[in-house]
Formats: structure tokens, C-alpha cells, sequence
């Protein structure tokens, strides 16, 4: 089982849902970069439960605790840790389904692999361990400053209700955590808090989509022809639960022009080189190439709903279920961090990656 992400930056998460605490070990950052401990709090209260009535009524505060790797608010080179302590688990939710396999979850995948799972919340299937991953990637996020590299994601569409304009140079990114959803466009961002508040009364859920944006990315960053930018990026967001879907640039939609209108034209532009469009989402060959890094990360229902629902027990009987607990009625708007994080992780990973492609 893979619990590890990254080759020159590489994090290890470990814990489950509803054990005593759950955590992530950050090799290969580099020594001496000053890190704000205040900014990754910051990152974890955005993706906490209980922020707002869209999400799941679990009280967890997640205060980071810093064990190893940082000294006197500077990188040392050395393995970072970071620890966040479960303290509002209620295993007893669970009780009814600890024979039971619940439609779309993990619980019969992970039994047939190991023969034993940990029906409490999931284990290590649950969302709950995507904490780590925030926690890791605002780290990686302050080490990309130095590049002046930013990270924007928002919701661009939850169930039926999408956002007409999401690409780079459209949106406002201040207004993405003035609203609930974190859909920049505050009409929009209404309609989806209302469809949200429906599913939840009616027992149902609902998917959506994420957008990114990834800024001021130096050209020449991707390994091909098998570690191609756009290839890892897209690993690092399916990696995320729920997430059912990854496109870059002009994504699918792409498949349905011509090449004239799709190839990017290059110009020079104040001594730099562009694209007068940008439909390959700033990847070529699977390299950057200096433009803007658009994608999109498209995310399941809740799987964990009121509703009763059919399905069988490990002794093979027909039941009827119904999912008891804490859950999101709609995980994107808390999955936005996330997915901002496992981008910082992967583009760290990158940036340090290139510096061993070059004789200096």
C-alpha cells in the first residue's frame, strides 16, 4: 500500500479516521526556509469540518502540532513531522454498518485486499487523512513563493450549477473565501449553497467540480516521456477521494475542435515568450511552458447518505442501509485546500526535480 507521494519532495501520511491521531512526515524540503507555521494553521481550518452548515457537523479543531524538522521558524533540512490529534472521533456510529458493505465506499475493495479493514469512518479510506496533505502542502506553498508561483483553487460547479467563466485572467480570486461554496461568483455560489441545502434535506448529495490555477510556473519544469507534468498532476488529484475526473487546458472539450483554432500561436511579449491562446493549459510535451496551469477535478456525491439503500453483508445477505454519522452533504467546497495542496506538492516536487536536469 502506497502511502508515500513525491520523489525529490516526498510526504508519507499516516492514521486513520478514528484513531488517536493522524499525521505527515515531509522529506527533501530544502534547509533554510523560513516557515510560517500561523499560514499552514491557516490551510487546515479551511479544509476542517464544522466550518459552516454545507459541512459535516464533526468538531475537529486540527491545531497542527510541529515535531521534528523546523528550529526557530526555519527548515533544518531534516524530516518535517507534523501531528494532527483526532479528539472528536465517535467510533459508536459506526457500529451498525461494522458488518456491512456500504454502496461506493471502500469497505468491500479494502477487504478483499487485506482481509481485515477498519470499519470506523473507513481508516485510512477516509477523507479524514486529506488533513495531512494541507498540512504538507502549505509548506510547499511557502517554498514556492520564493518562485513567485501562486496557487488558486475554487469551486467551478456543484451538481447542475456551473460557473460560466473559470479561466485564468476571469476570475476574482478575494472573493473565493467570502463565499460558502468558495465559488468566486457570488450569484452562482448562491444557487449551489441552495442545491447543497436540498440534497441535505432530502438525505442525498451531490458532486461537483473543482477549478486551479497555477501562476507564474517557469518553463521547462515535467520529466518525460513517463512523469510528463500533466500526468502527475492528474495522479496527485485522483489520488483525492471522491475525485472521479481530471482534465487539463482545454480538457475534453478540445477533442471536439480542429487544430487550427486549438494550437497555441506563440509571440514575444515584453521580452518573454507566450501564447496568444492557452488551450494547452501551460503544458506541452509534458513540460511547462511558461502560461498559466489550468486544470479541473471533478468529485463524486457523498457516497455516506440518509437514505436507504440496498446492499449486502459479509455473510453474502441482502440488507437495507442507512448511513448514520457526521458527512457532508457536498465535499467540494472543503476539498478546495486540498487540491491546492496536492498541486504545491507536486510543482515543489518539480521545481527541485529540475535542478538535477542541468550542468551548472
Amino acid at each position: 500500500m502506497s502511502n508515500s507521494w513525491g520523489k525529490m519532495w516526498r510526504i508519507t501520511t499516516y492514521g486513520e479516521s478514528h484513531g488517536t491521531s493522524i499525521g505527515v512526515i515531509i522529506d527533501g524540503c530544502p534547509a533554510g526556509l523560513r516557515i510560517d507555521m500561523e499560514l499552514v494553521q491557516k490551510a487546515l481550518d479551511r479544509r476542517r469540518p464544522g466550518q459552516s452548515a454545507l459541512s459535516s457537523a464533526r468538531k475537529e479543531s486540527d491545531l497542527v502540532e510541529l515535531e521534528s524538522g523546523i528550529f526557530e521558524g526555519v527548515t533544518t533540512g531534516t524530516p518535517i513531522h507534523l501531528k494532527l490529534k483526532n479528539r472528536d472521533a465517535r467510533s459508536k456510529d459506526y457500529e451498525s454498518i461494522r458488518q456491512a458493505y456500504r454502496p461506493s465506499h471502500a469497505d468491500y475493495s479494502y477487504e478483499a485486499k487485506y482481509g481485515h479493514r477498519d470499519y470506523r469512518g473507513g481508516g485510512r479510506a477516509s477523507a479524514r487523512e486529506t488533513a495531512c496533505r494541507v498540512a504538507a502542502g502549505a509548506i510547499a506553498q511557502q517554498f514556492l513563493a520564493h518562485w513567485d508561483i501562486e496557487i488558486h483553487a475554487f469551486v467551478s460547479q456543484i451538481g447542475s450549477t456551473k460557473l460560466d467563466k473559470d479561466q485564468p485572467g476571469e476570475v476574482n480570486y478575494e472573493e473565493i473565501e467570502r463565499q460558502l461554496t468558495r465559488c468566486p461568483d457570488p450569484k452562482s455560489s448562491k444557487a449551489m449553497e441552495a442545491a447543497i441545502h436540498s440534497a441535505r434535506e432530502s438525505k442525498d448529495s451531490l458532486g461537483g467540480q473543482i477549478c486551479g490555477h497555477i501562476l507564474n510556473v517557469p518553463a521547462g519544469l515535467g520529466e518525460p516521456v513517463y512523469d510528463k507534468l500533466h500526468a502527475r498532476l492528474g495522479a496527485a488529484m485522483l489520488s483525492i477521494n471522491a475525485v472521479k475526473g481530471f482534465s487539463y487546458g482545454s480538457g475534453f472539450a478540445g477533442s471536439e475542435m480542429r487544430g487550427s483554432a486549438h494550437n497555441d500561436a506563440f509571440v514575444m511579449e515584453e521580452g518573454k515568450i507566450g501564447t496568444t491562446t492557452n488551450h494547452s493549459g501551460g503544458i506541452q510535451g509534458g513540460i511547462s511552458n511558461g502560461m498559466p496551469i489550468y486544470f479541473h477535478t471533478a468529485f463524486k456525491p457523498v457516497a455516506s447518505i440518509g437514505r436507504k439503500q440496498a446492499s449486502v453483508n459479509e455473510r453474502g445477505e441482502t440488507i437495507d442501509l442507512s448511513i448514520e454519522g457526521r458527512h457532508d452533504p457536498c465535499v467540494v467546497p472543503r476539498a478546495v485546500p486540498i487540491v491546492e495542496a496536492m498541486a504545491a506538492l507536486t510543482i515543489a516536487d518539480f521545481l527541485l526535480l529540475q535542478q538535477t536536469q542541468k550542468v551548472l
